[in-house]
């Protein structure tokens, strides 16, 4: 008769299976962060030295002009590096072009990397917060993620909150790709820097010229207990190439846009369109991006949203996307689009009972803006604003562009994509005509001058007409 061995619950004194796997595991770890560490450098180290050789006629002639004029050869930026370590940018001593050339060297140095948050000066980088501070475990880069957002004004959301989700993110095959887009950002950007008039001017439309944090600090002030009953009713429009084209030929919309106390810049054709008429723009604001950010400061600020429009069901499902994500937030109702003019009434009976502070109408250029600039007398809201297709985006009926497309100034090829049959006419069609309108414009910009002050809050447009195609 054997005998009976004493069985141990659990694994004390088993044999361990996959002993090898984990020591295996335990060997190739280090290896694989030791990779993930020096590839990257690696590969900055082989771009610059291939650049310095291929451009070595041009380095050396610039090193002997730098000599030449100074007495020395480089002069440098002081800033702060990987660990906070005090680091030099290069460039070229002396004046005149090809200066540039020598942060090539810093880059071959290990001080900057080709791609990484933007190098800072002492008195910035100690403003930094706390909480974003992983930034500076990784080398500053020529190109910044911030920096290719700023290009194309949709650097929304900060540059330490930018920087903080890059070091978290980073990969060899994201950091080539930021810095492909760069050169189309920096072809879109235009490189010199040029004037940023407070308000711009398309086709006799003011446009004002501001930033998306500055358009929620005027919205939360406008929709405020003192705001609607100091200023009075506030209509905010946005507009894109496709509105300002309508517009061009709508003298109702027109009228509206002229009348509305704000309109916004919307998109990369404005964008375009402010290169052309050698000014610049500050960011591109358009409602999309503005939504979130808006009910974030509602919902601190404890305002109220009512959201008008778009299909049955599609803004209670943006309500409660953006309820979930900010669960303060106040949704006064919500209400679908589709109604008749016999029905107005009571829409807006229903608006003004909810009490909201701010009214978001998604019935699509120019009618929601039309029809917000008709019934402004009745509306109660402090704030309106037309805000387009922006409930299909957030309630996930439609998919928004991915954000590198967006960083290419190519969200408007993606819907192109997403609905043809809907978007060729304007994107195909009305893109190429409204950067031909702007053309005209700056050949002949007397006949396209602002209306002068409005005399009242609900004035429409004053002394100007439209020209001609013909």
């Amino acid at each position: 008769m054997g005998r009976d061995t004493l069985k141990i619950p659990g694994p004390l004194g088993q044999r361990t299976r996959g002993r090898w796997r984990l020591a295996l595991r335990r060997t190739l770890l280090p290896a694989a962060r030791f990779a993930a560490d020096v590839l990257p450098r690696l590969v900055d180290m082989g771009i610059a030295a291939t650049l310095l050789l291929l451009t070595a006629p041009l380095v050396i002639g610039r090193g002997v002009a730098s000599v030449a004029q100074t007495g020395q050869l480089f002069d440098f930026d002081a800033l702060i590096g990987r660990y906070r370590v005090p680091i030099h940018r290069l460039r070229f001593a002396g004046h005149g072009p090809l200066r540039g050339l020598a942060v090539w060297f810093s880059v071959l140095k290990g001080d900057l990397a080709i791609v990484g948050p933007r190098p800072l000066p002492a008195a910035e980088a100690a403003m930094v917060p706390v909480s974003d501070a992983v930034r500076f475990t990784v080398r500053p880069g020529l190109v910044s993620p911030f920096g290719v957002k700023r290009q194309v004004g949709i650097a929304h959301v900060g540059e330490s909150r930018l920087d903080r989700d890059f070091v978290y993110g980073q990969s060899l095959q994201g950091d080539l790709g930021l810095a492909a887009r760069s050169l189309v950002t920096g072809v879109l950007g235009g490189g010199a820097a040029r004037e940023t008039p407070a308000v711009l001017n398309f086709f006799g439309i003011p446009i004002l010229n501001t930033s998306m944090a500055e358009a929620v600090d005027w919205l939360m002030a406008a929709s405020g207990p003192d705001g609607g009953a100091r200023h009075g009713p506030q209509q905010l429009c946005f507009v894109n190439p496709d509105c300002l084209n309508i517009a061009w030929g709508d003298a109702g919309y027109r009228g509206a846009l002229l009348a509305a106390e704000r309109v916004l810049p919307d998109g990369i054709g404005i964008h375009i369109g402010c290169r052309m008429q050698g000014v610049a723009l500050k960011e591109n604001v358009n409602g999309t991006d503005l939504f979130p950010l808006l009910c974030a400061a509602a919902a601190e600020q404890g305002r109220s949203l009512f959201l008008l429009g778009a299909r049955p069901g599609i803004a209670a499902a943006a309500a409660a996307s953006m309820q979930q994500r900010y669960p303060r937030l106040r949704i006064a109702g919500t209400r679908d689009g589709y109604f008749d003019a016999a029905a107005e009434p009571a829409v807006i009976e229903q608006v003004n009972a909810s009490g909201a502070d701010i009214l978001l109408v998604a019935f699509g250029a120019p009618r929601q803006d039309v029809w917000l600039h008709r019934h402004r007398a009745e509306l109660l809201p402090a704030v309106r604003m037309g805000v387009g297709g922006l409930f299909d985006f957030y309630s996930g009926r439609i998919a928004r562009a991915p954000v590198w497309l967006r960083e290419l100034g190519l969200e408007w090829a993606f819907r192109l994509l997403q609905e043809p049959g809907r978007m060729w006419r304007r994107y195909v069609i009305g893109n190429p005509l409204f950067l031909y309108r702007v053309w005209r414009q700056a050949q002949a910009p007397q006949r396209f001058a602002l209306p002068g002050p409005r005399q009242d809050g609900n004035a429409a447009a004053q002394g100007f007409e439209v020209a001609s195609d013909t």
